[in-house]
């Protein structure tokens, strides 16, 4: 009697998923437990007096188990006052008046779409507008921290495809800089947002922020709570490395859907599914076809683990798989995820396809250097039990989690199966997040008040700030800003948009419109990229960026290149892909990324560069497999970008803006030289102008923030990112890594204050920190310290900065010892300009001798002008500053 209490108490606090099947089932899985003790031999009056305890705290679980239906709150019709019903959900108007759960800020407004009249389409033909920052309140009546799924709907229909917007809650920023343009699938279309997270009682707030002069919206609106341990708090966490170990502390993230699956099967609508949810077939994210089939579907009955079960997955989900076709393989699939960010994957097995109990075992594998056994009979005793496994993994800077399944050699029967996957990228609290919103009902005395007390402190800041302006030193005024590169639109020749519609030819190819001011003689055939990259091999697949994938390939000629191939749903499009033309046609430098050529046949937008065998500089600093850049390297790398972009910023034909500068743009050929690339997001234009207005864009962590906030983009905002950049090849960690404490996050604020606080040192990649001469260190932080200047006026030029790093480089490469503040008073060109004003040519040019060169690489960037290296090898160092 006592091991059926104990077997009692082990089901209700583990929760042990008894198989919802018959009784005699029930009692010889209590006698195993109870002879798993290792005390006691059962017998059938044993079983006797065991079975009405059991049974009692089996049901009780059953019935706790079994208690949850899918909620009627909250399914919000945004923007009217019709409540309609979409898969058998009734979805309320925001606009009645009698809804006292769920409210919408003032000041927002609505906008209807007549022109989708269809059923399926109804709760996309109205949406809620907003302005400026705007929230939706809830009221949430669980007595406990329940898990939510929230589903935010959209549609990109045109009087919206505009808006620019971010969307938190609960401190969580679940949109940054969200538009649905050229989101789903070209055409007018529905996107779905899905995240999972943990919601104390109370008011719970969704909070839409439009940027700059857009605006922010919202289709439709669902909010619900999960069914219990719908996510657990704990999973297997598997390192880039293979190791694992135990992970508590999912529930203290925000879990956002990137993939859901139902392998073997078809697409399952919100209408089949349990919880409303859309699972997408497999075959796409295949990498090897041939090897894999679509099991039977199976039509008997499943043995949940309890009753409600169906809600982890559906029916549809767990009745079909697919399955290993040969031995000599495994089924492998390629999931694209957020580059180094967390995920939860959960996997979905039920086994189907077995002959008979425990006579299948396989092998799972993720990413190739972790493994586990699956073998269902050790699960749960008996077939057809639907069970899912998860695991919490960092992706890679590849952009891809790859799942794979194999068969087991002492197998009897050799066979492998999946059923479903889920992947959901884990997001952490955001400085981001703006206020919570707050009801703007106040008391007439607190409204007085706060105008008068504002009226004398504006007096006050107003009379002080005249006398500091007085005093103030005036600042220069940039000498060299630009205006946008010239619009492609609008011309009488046509456009690239108009040539990538082109209608096909009798012969069925299709002849591409001639595009103004591009340099047709680059215009590289379709089929002859289909052949450098035989039909774009998924082996062949060297990266993914904001554009789309990139592919190694070789043209007839022999030349190795990289093809940089849009894709649907990307960040970027035409005006990147014109952007990119534009600029790379009219600049050669051997520190910039050469253009090979472009195509824009059969609605395609392809871009084809010169190789870069060695990848990204933040391959180099992150990817453990790769042999770690030595300190020396790190500073030719920089020397070379910061040549590069002085270039672009003066030597090209009106100057130029990157824009995107960061560790991922900065691209290593085969002898380590550095070269920028991605020019999709910069800007051109007349030396004349003080600054460019135009609308953010960039890479958090390496915007400049008095760009970001004054929406006026100057070339002093590439140095900001460049300054990043040098930390991050300092440290050899992101730009932004939310993992971290609050005041690690953000590498440019944490950088600073170490320096500021004398511990700069201590957080240098460790794999260098031996090599770095402290003069060289100290210099180097100096430079990264002026890149990061809030006032863009206080930083140095790009040509300043190469100076300075040459200078970093010598005092790296010398024995000298030189006190602090020999080295730090004033920029390492100006010093040099004192000494050998007459022995150093003109930039100028050398940057237009390169201009002119059209070769892709060469050993100097001209043979008659001296590198600063060189010329400080003619120096005493005593002299150099």
């Amino acid at each position: 009697m006592q091991y059926c209490l104990e077997f009692s108490q082990y089901v209700l606090v583990h929760k042990t998923q008894v198989p919802y099947a018959d009784l005699s089932s029930i009692i010889h899985r209590m006698a195993l437990f109870c002879k798993s003790m290792g005390k006691l031999e059962l017998d059938k009056p044993c079983e006797s007096l065991c079975f009405p305890l059991f049974l009692i705290t089996f049901f009780s679980y059953q019935l706790l188990s079994s208690a949850y239906t899918l909620p009627d709150e909250y399914f919000i019709n945004c923007g009217s006052n019709l409540d309609i019903n979409v898969s058998q959900t009734t979805f309320l108007g925001d606009s009645n008046s009698d809804s006292d759960s769920v409210s919408c800020a003032k000041g927002s407004s609505f906008v209807t779409n007549n022109n989708q009249a269809s059923e399926t389409q109804s709760l996309y033909q109205t949406a809620r507008v907003f302005r400026k920052q705007c929230s939706y309140e809830f009221k949430i009546n669980t007595d406990a921290n329940y898990t939510y799924l929230l589903r935010l709907h959209f549609f990109n229909y045109a009087d919206v495809s505009a808006a620019v917007f971010n969307v938190s809650a609960s401190g969580f920023l679940l949109l940054h800089n969200f538009s649905v343009q050229n989101r789903g699938g070209g055409s007018a279309s529905a996107l779905t947002k899905e995240f999972i997270f943990s919601i104390p009682r109370g008011k719970f707030s969704i909070n839409f922020v439009p940027r700059g002069s857009s605006f922010a919206f919202v289709n439709a609106i669902e909010l619900f709570p999960a069914p219990p341990d719908f996510i657990l708090d704990n999973a297997m966490q598997i390192s880039r490395t293979g190791n694992s170990n135990d992970y508590k502390g999912l529930l203290s993230y925000t879990l956002q859907t990137i993939h859901r699956i139902n392998v073997g099967g078809l697409t399952i609508t919100p209408e089949s599914d349990t919880l409303l949810r859309t699972w997408l077939p497999d075959d796409m994210y295949l990498n090897n076809r041939n090897n894999a089939k679509n099991s039977g579907f199976f039509a008997g009955k499943l043995n949940y683990l309890y009753p409600g079960g169906d809600f982890i997955a559906p029916d549809q989900v767990y009745k079909i798989s697919k399955v290993i076709i040969s031995n000599d393989s495994n089924i492998t699939w390629s999931y694209d995820v957020t580059r180094n960010a967390r995920h939860l994957v959960r996997i979905h097995f039920c086994d189907t396809i077995s002959l008979a109990l425990n006579t299948l075992s396989f092998f799972l594998y993720i990413n190739s250097n972790f493994s586990q056994e699956i073998n269902p009979y050790k699960e749960w005793e008996q077939l057809e039990t639907p069970f899912f496994k998860d695991f919490v993994l960092d992706s890679d800077d590849s952009g891809f989690i790859n799942i794979s399944i194999g068969l087991d050699s002492s197998s009897f029967e050799k066979n492998a199966f999946l059923n479903g996957v889920e992947i959901m990228e884990m997001m952490g609290k955001s400085d981001l997040v703006p206020m919570t919103f707050k009801s703007n009902q106040m008391s007439p005395f607190v409204i007085v008040g706060s105008v008068l007390g504002g009226l004398v402190l504006v007096c006050i800041f107003g009379g002080l700030l005249f006398i500091g302006l007085k005093r103030r030193k005036e600042k220069p005024v940039e000498a060299s800003e630009w205006s946008p590169l010239p619009d492609l639109k609008g011309s009488s020749h046509g456009n690239l948009k108009m040539s990538r519609l082109s209608t096909p030819s009798r012969d069925g190819t299709i002849n591409a419109s001639p595009v103004p001011n591009l340099n047709l003689g680059l215009r590289i055939p379709f089929v002859e990229i289909q052949l450098a990259t035989k039909n774009f091999d998924k082996k062949l697949q060297i990266g993914k960026g904001g554009f789309g994938n990139v592919y190694r390939g070789t043209l007839r000629n022999g030349m190795k290149v990289a093809v940089k191939r849009s894709e649907p749903g990307s960040g970027q499009g035409l005006p990147e892909f014109q952007t990119e033309i534009m600029v790379l046609s009219k600049i050669r430098h051997r520190h910039l990324v050469s253009l090979i050529g472009y195509c824009d046949e059969r609605l395609e937008m392809i871009l084809v560069y010169e190789l870069m065998e060695k990848g990204t500089l933040r391959d180099h600093l992150y990817n453990t497999k790769l042999r770690c850049l030595s300190w020396k390297q790190r500073l030719d790398i920089c020397i070379g970008a910061a040549r590069g972009l002085h270039y672009l910023h003066q030597g090209a034909s009106g100057g130029i803006i990157h824009r995107d500068v960061k560790s991922t743009n900065i691209l290593l050929d085969e002898n380590l030289v550095a070269k920028v690339a991605d020019f999709g997001l910069s800007k051109s234009g007349p030396p004349d102008q003080t600054h460019v207005s135009t609308a953010v864009k960039g890479t958090l962590g390496y915007l400049d923030p008095e760009y970001f906030t004054t929406q006026q983009l100057t070339e002093k905002s590439d140095v900001y990112s460049f300054g990043v950049v040098l930390l991050e090849v300092l440290c050899a960690r992101p730009a932004i890594d939310p993992k971290l404490p609050r005041e690690q996050v953000n590498l440019a604020e944490w950088g600073m204050l170490c320096k500021n606080k004398g511990f700069l040192d201590q957080i240098v990649d460790p794999s260098i920190r031996s090599q770095i001469n402290p003069n060289s260190l100290r210099k180097f932080a100096e430079i990264a310290e002026k890149c990061l200047q809030e006032d863009a006026s206080d930083r140095p030029t790009m040509g300043d900065l190469a100076w300075d790093l040459e200078y970093a480089l010598q005092l790296q490469q010398t024995a000298v010892v030189r006190d602090p503040h020999e080295d730090s008073t004033s920029n390492a060109s100006g010093m040099l300009s004192s000494h050998v004003l007459q022995r150093l040519p003109s930039t100028t040019v050398e940057f237009e001798r390169d201009d002119m060169s059209m070769s892709i690489a060469r050993e100097n960037d001209s043979d008659s002008v001296p590198s600063g290296s060189e010329v400080f090898s003619q120096l005493r160092i005593d002299d150099a500053r």
